[in-house]
């Protein structure tokens, strides 16, 4: 199978699955703060794994980074990632204040570990309904640090995972506050196919 190939059917199918999840991650995070949110129409790509650090901005520049090992019908890993701007905006929203300089306390890593467990939570549950997959997530584990830090946990596997990542971009925002969220997916490589067939992208 030759992914560079593949056709419009597979974007329509991917977008699809970030419609949904970024829609009900919207909502899970309504439902945290209290707050309406909106979100802008999400971008969902394929991109190849070296690519992921410019489409954070560059190797050195400060993330918080999420990350899930996933399991079920498929494996691999998930990372959910936020600039550093979006994650004191997030905190922000959570503990209802303004500080636009704060450190990160253990309370606010605790706080942003669970919300993006949620959120990756909410991508997960769509890409399941939609593929009939059973998928589990691990607990998450946080970290702050430059993109490229943040990506050498996967990278390290990258033998053994996939050189395709799926990208799923979503803006999600409550009045003038704007939190951006991106969520990569990062399947093994007979994942990454069987994903595919039980989308109903390729045949089976």
């Amino acid at each position: 199978m030759d992914i560079n190939n593949l056709n419009i059917m597979l974007l329509d199918v991917l977008k699809e699955i970030g419609n949904i999840g970024s829609g009900n991650a919207a909502t899970a995070l309504s439902s945290i703060i209290n707050k309406k949110i909106d979100m802008n129409v999400p971008q969902v790509k394929i991109l190849d794994f070296d690519e992921v650090a410019n489409v954070l901005g560059g190797a050195e520049k400060p993330v918080a980074g999420i990350y899930f090992e996933m399991n079920g019908d498929i494996k691999g890993n998930i990372m959910f990632i936020l600039d550093i701007d979006s994650a004191r905006c997030l905190l922000n929203l959570l503990f209802k204040n303004n500080n636009e300089s704060r450190e990160f306390t253990d309370m606010d890593m605790s706080a942003l570990s669970e919300v993006g467990n949620i959120l990756a939570a909410s991508y997960i549950n769509s890409l399941s309904m939609l593929s009939n997959m059973v998928l589990k997530i691990s607990v998450p584990s946080i970290a702050i640090d430059m993109a490229g830090a943040i990506l050498s946990v996967p990278a390290i596997q990258f033998g053994y995972i996939s050189d395709k990542v799926l990208f799923i971009e979503t803006q999600f925002k409550e009045g003038n506050n704007l939190v951006t969220g991106n969520l990569f997916l990062i399947p093994e490589l007979d994942s990454f196919e069987t994903m595919l067939k039980k989308l109903g992208v390729v045949e089976i």
